[in-house]
């Protein structure tokens, strides 16, 4: 059974204005995220700014979206490490915090073969009773998971239950489709192409758009699973611009800027992560208010 099925929202982690973690306004971006259909949400990943968490931080706050969901939806911990013990380490945390699953990076900087991706994992999810979704983003860590070795995990390890692609390449993701004969539960790791990895056998979308709509993205694929193909297409091609926007820099800059035009936090960042170029974050604004989710 899948952990999910839907839009799941790559969740923001809110400072203050000292760059601590702000449980206030977490809660708040939480029950708006439920409030809004979102289908799962995903703590500390990538756009949680994991990097810049220590570890007392990072199992605080899976420990807290864990209680503050209290049930209602699915809520995935991104515990991956360039260090397998590391990962062990935070996945066990998740685990007894009461997380659902675990999002596991590949290794960055390390460069792992295939063979030594294959141990990572293996090691990992010995030690662990939580499904776990590998996060396959080569151009984040200079690593890729190529599809016969997701196949061979998939095959060999029980609680290998799906797979983030980010690869942006869609022949990828049909050549995993086909060497794990679908028996894998697959998540676009990219916004522009919700519906294309839905069309090859999808399970949904592990989401930055869902922290602005989180409505429209869970109904681009409930769309598409209820046979409403043309709608599911015409929500994802609604939302290229805005899309195309919170990508203009590096990934969490615009959409933590975007939370702050929607007024849910301040768009603070922890170095080296800096302010948005003010004519990219002009450009954010336009393509919100284009959309409907933002007034001039």
């Amino acid at each position: 059974m899948s952990i999910f099925k839907g839009a799941g929202v790559a969740i923001v982690t809110p400072f203050d204005e000292n760059y601590n973690i702000d449980y206030d306004r977490f809660g708040k971006i939480i029950d708006f995220q439920i409030e809004n259909k979102t289908d799962a949400i995903v703590v500390v990943g990538t756009t949680g700014e994991a990097s810049t968490l220590n570890h007392e931080e990072h199992i605080a706050a899976i420990r807290y979206c864990v209680s503050k969901v209290n049930k209602r939806v699915p809520v995935i911990a991104g515990t991956g490490s360039n260090c397998s013990r590391t990962a062990v380490y935070l996945t066990r945390e998740a685990e007894q915090a009461g997380a659902d699953g675990a999002l596991i990076v590949t290794p960055y900087y390390n460069k792992a073969t295939q063979k030594g991706l294959i141990d990572h994992y293996s090691y990992i999810a010995a030690r662990t009773d939580l499904p776990i979704i590998l996060y396959n983003v080569p151009s984040r860590t200079g690593c890729k998971l190529e599809t016969s070795t997701i196949a061979k995990l998939v095959k060999d390890v029980d609680n290998i239950v799906g797979v983030k692609d980010a690869t942006g390449d869609l022949s990828h993701t049909a050549r995993l489709m086909y060497d794990t004969q679908g028996d894998i539960d697959v998540y676009s790791g990219n916004d522009d192409m919700i519906v294309p990895v839905l069309s090859l056998g999808g399970k949904g979308v592990i989401s930055v758009l869902s922290n602005v709509a989180p409505e429209d993205t869970h109904n681009i694929c409930a769309e598409f699973f209820a046979g409403n193909v043309e709608k599911a297409a015409e929500l994802q091609i609604k939302y290229m611009e805005l899309i195309n926007s919170l990508f203009c820099e590096v990934n969490p800059i615009p959409v933590k800027k975007a939370m702050e035009f929607l007024g849910f936090c301040p768009g603070n960042l922890r170095r080296p992560l800096g302010e948005m170029e003010p004519e990219h974050a002009e450009r954010l604004r336009r393509a919100m208010i284009e959309v409907g989710i933002l007034n001039n």
